[in-house]
């Protein structure tokens, strides 16, 4: 097993404090939004074997089948094909879908025949994957996820009395609900600057005033008046408004498939994904928003949020997805309790979130007859590794491990 030495990301949006307190290091006063666990190009994680830090994504680059097992790189090719991150929001990120399989393929093919150049800022597909993606909150996690009910939304709009926003809700309350929700988004995205501008400004005055009021629309509304500051005038704060607003509390997830529009609001979570790029923008945002793509890949089905909560599975506390790429579970192991054993055939990378966890070689154990306990120093040739709040280990196909201690573990693999 290997010790990660990971990336930060300062994305304007991050919290200031949140990664720092739970990495125990002092604030540097700048966002700090995401750390990356993985070989992902943008920010792969280094190892040290020895001889010096290295790229995990070199690593796996160089011997595919040894450190993803033959079974990971048969399915998804030489590569890790999750991306494991701790996501710490501060302020709302945009409002977004992600492609499925068939739509990356097919947009990341036609871009790439058009010569769209790859870091270009209207570009739509940087790789031909799909992004699946689940979010765990460590903390209360505030975010968006998935159509309300177009009745539901229009109460919410007709409660705020604003005439620009009655065209909507006649649209929501008279036709059916696919044709209500594509119809809404399309004339909220295609609207002219200027008269979307105003439009949105004076529902943030109305929904401000409404959430300080308090009554039974008063958390969205105050979500609304929220977005408004952040990004005034943008069309993506009227979007906002057709999704369900959700509240996580710690242990909860989202699970967030294709088509599936979304935006994560503010709190610190664990998020697993496939190792993709691609991101189509709804609103919440200065960067490119390409409408026709958009409103070509959402799935413009209303209903719950849909929380999770992990199950029970073989002492691992396992978020349950319909995606083949990766899989999270949770452990808490008692004090004092025996070593949980972990082999698997597949690559895994283990993030420890609360107190400590001892990380044990269960062959090098059984081989020398010992037991749980203090580990070794990282890197190779140490028979364990011992994991405080923020830390992470990359563990190869095959190896097998325990687990002990008194904190709390996030485990991303494959689907075997």
């Amino acid at each position: 097993m290997d010790r990660l030495a990971n990336t930060v990301r300062p994305y304007a949006w991050g919290s200031a404090t949140a990664l720092p307190e739970l990495l125990g290091t002092a604030p540097t006063g700048e966002p700090q939004a995401e750390m990356w666990m993985g070989a992902h190009p943008g920010a792969p994680s280094r190892i040290d074997r020895g001889t010096g830090p290295v790229s995990l994504a070199e690593v796996i680059d160089a011997a595919p089948e040894a450190e993803l097992g033959a079974d990971t790189v048969r399915a998804f090719g030489p590569r890790l094909p999750f991306l494991l991150k701790l996501l710490a929001a501060g302020s709302p990120l945009s409002l977004q879908v992600h492609p499925d399989l068939t739509q990356a393929a097919a947009g990341f093919a036609d871009e790439e025949r058009r010569g769209v150049p790859i870091d270009a800022g209207h570009r739509n597909y940087k790789d031909a994957n799909h992004k699946p993606e689940l979010i765990v909150a460590l903390t209360p996690f505030d975010g968006l996820c998935g159509f309300r009910h177009p009745a539901q939304t229009a109460d919410l709009l007709e409660g705020l009395g604003v005439d620009d926003l009655k065209p909507y809700v006649d649209i929501l309350r008279a036709s059916p609900e696919e044709d209500a929700l594509r119809e809404v988004l399309t004339a909220v995205l295609g609207a002219e600057h200027h008269a979307i501008a105003g439009t949105v400004e004076h529902t943030a005055v109305a929904a401000g005033r409404l959430a300080a009021e308090g009554g039974p629309h008063a958390d969205a509304y105050a979500t609304c008046a929220g977005l408004a500051h952040h990004y005034p005038g943008d069309p993506g704060v009227l979007a906002a408004m057709l999704l369900n607003h959700v509240r996580l509390q710690p242990g909860e997830a989202l699970f967030l498939g294709a088509g599936i529009p979304h935006a994560y609001l503010s709190g610190l979570g664990v998020e697993l994904m496939a190792n993709s790029d691609n991101v189509l923008r709804c609103g919440l945002t200065p960067k490119h928003v390409d409408v026709p793509e958009l409103l070509r890949v959402v799935r413009f089905e209303a209903g719950d949020a849909g929380v999770l909560r992990p199950e029970e599975t073989d002492g691992e506390e396992v978020y349950e997805t319909p995606v083949d790429e990766f899989r999270l579970s949770r452990l808490v192991p008692a004090p004092g309790a025996a070593p949980h054993p972990l082999a698997a055939r597949t690559p895994q990378i283990l993030l420890c979130t609360a107190g400590t966890v001892e990380l044990r070689d269960a062959e090098a154990d059984s081989a020398t007859g010992a037991g749980a306990g203090t580990g070794a120093a990282a890197g190779a040739g140490g028979a364990g590794l011992t994991l405080a709040p923020g830390e992470s280990a990359f563990v190869p196909a095959g190896e097998r491990i325990t687990v002990s201690g008194d904190g709390t573990l996030f485990r991303a693999t494959v689907v075997a």
